[in-house]
């Protein structure tokens, strides 16, 4: 459906305690500086329930006050970033927008459209420059309410969101125990000056035929894929072989499912290309040594690529689909340790060089991408402002191809993949019927 929304109010949100003179300066880590200058989104929806304390005026007001305090924490969001380097932590204040939505919450969670979403985050997904962070509070005609935020992807990983989140909404909910958090990416992973060869925007391109949609797995479908490649791989030695993840197994199912379906018609003309790239972003905290607590702000990812060559007309597909793909896509997973972070901290030049040699390929075609992140497992749900936790989480549609995004869903051990796809290749895809047989359910995307 269309949403038809009218602007409440617009202001900044400061710090409730001035910064420190010593902490006006973040510098970016090197991650930081070649991570892409996108927003990354998160919509948090809650049912009013005709309950007194749901009053937009009082939750306006909890939400601008405890956003004002969780600042002093976390300073570097109410700053501005300067150029690919550092933030001016300069307490300047957090956007914070107020908007009305002319519709029952139902109306927009029965019928999910990926690009009215944006209607309710504070920015264009792709324009991230000198806000480091953004809020908007929608209110709908029943009195529910979502809580649209925005972070910039140069300072902060998935799970860096939902942490500082998460923080906010327990002070926000009164509650006195707030884990501290760590800034101490710029020590572990040392800035460059210079990273003009790398460009990670290059990969962020606007698209109007990309559509997202959402397929939910429940967990007997999952545990079934589980065991399906794990009889086909590992049958020579199960006891000495690290077991599948939910994610290892899913992600393979469909990157082959869409690799199956986009080469289905072979009359079609293909494009030749050298490699498709699987990519699984990482979460470097517990791999590090020592490890880093979960709750480090930054970006603590890298991502394990899984190289597949693809003949051009795509007769080698079935080959590539084979079940002992999955242990390709471990075995990249599992070279994302202690001696890949090693020597990602004292060898940048060679990692980067890494990069733009992958970058140059992309440009050229002779890599076709496909990446996953996954948010499995990640405190999700446990935002409690003080008046319980959202019972939806979603975001806008993501505006590149081939993005696939894990989350739990919201109950139960399935996992909802919201997957962007060209249009035509979606049309494909999510008509396969080997994937249909594993989905529990479709629509449009969060």
């Amino acid at each position: 459906m269309k949403l038809e929304v009218e602007s409440i109010s617009k202001e900044l949100i400061k710090p409730s305690s001035p910064t420190p003179e010593n902490l006006h300066h973040y510098q970016l880590s090197f991650l930081d500086q070649i991570s892409a200058q996108v927003y990354s989104p998160v919509i948090y929806f809650f049912a009013s329930n005709d309950t007194p304390q749901f009053n937009f005026t009082h939750i306006s007001n909890r939400l601008k006050k405890s956003l004002s305090q969780i600042l002093t924490h976390y300073y570097l969001l109410a700053g501005r970033v300067i150029d690919n380097k550092f933030i001016d932590c300069n307490d300047e204040g957090v956007p914070f927008l107020e908007a009305r939505i002319r519709c029952k919450l139902n109306d927009v969670l029965d019928n999910l459209v990926a690009n009215e979403l944006d209607k309710l985050v504070p920015f264009e997904l792709d324009g991230a420059a000198e806000y480091p962070f953004g809020v908007q509070l929608n209110v709908f005609d029943c009195g529910s309410v979502a809580i649209g935020a925005c972070i910039s992807h140069k300072i902060a990983d998935g799970l860096s969101t939902l942490v500082f989140i998460n923080s906010w909404a327990t002070i926000a909910g009164g509650q006195a125990d707030l884990v501290r958090t760590h800034f101490l990416s710029a020590k572990l992973f040392p800035p460059r000056n210079n990273t003009l060869g790398y460009d990670p925007n290059v990969y962020i391109t606007k698209n109007k035929n990309i559509i997202s949609k959402r397929f939910l797995f429940d967990a007997s479908a999952i545990e079934s894929l589980k065991a399906r490649y794990t009889s086909d791989c590992f049958r020579e030695s199960l006891e000495s072989k690290k077991p599948i993840s939910r994610v290892e197994a899913l992600s393979t199912f469909i990157w082959s499912r869409f690799l199956a379906s986009s080469h289905r018609d072979r009359s079609e003309s293909y494009e030749p290309q050298d490699f498709y790239a699987l990519l699984h972003n990482v979460n470097l905290r517990s791999r590090m040594e020592p490890s880093l607590p979960e709750n480090s702000f930054g970006n603590y990812y890298r991502e394990a690529v899984t190289l597949v060559p693809i003949s051009s007309d795509g007769t080698n597909a079935s080959e590539v689909m084979c079940y002992g793909m999955v242990r390709k896509v471990m075995d990249e997973i599992k070279k994302i340790d202690k001696d890949f972070i090693n020597k990602l901290q004292n060898d940048e030049d060679e990692y980067l060089n890494l990069l733009e040699e992958n970058l140059s390929k992309f440009l050229k075609g002779g890599i076709v991408s496909f990446e996953f992140t996954s948010l499995c497992r990640f405190p999700l749900y446990d935002a409690d402002f003080g008046w319980g936790k959202p019972v939806f989480i979603g975001a806008p549609a993501l505006r590149y191809k081939n993005q696939v995004l894990f989350a739990d869903a919201r109950s139960g051990d399935g996992i909802e993949a919201y997957i962007s796809l060209k249009m035509e290749d979606m049309a494909k895809f999510e008509n396969d019927k080997e994937l249909l047989a594993f989905v529990s359910s479709t629509g449009s995307t969060l």
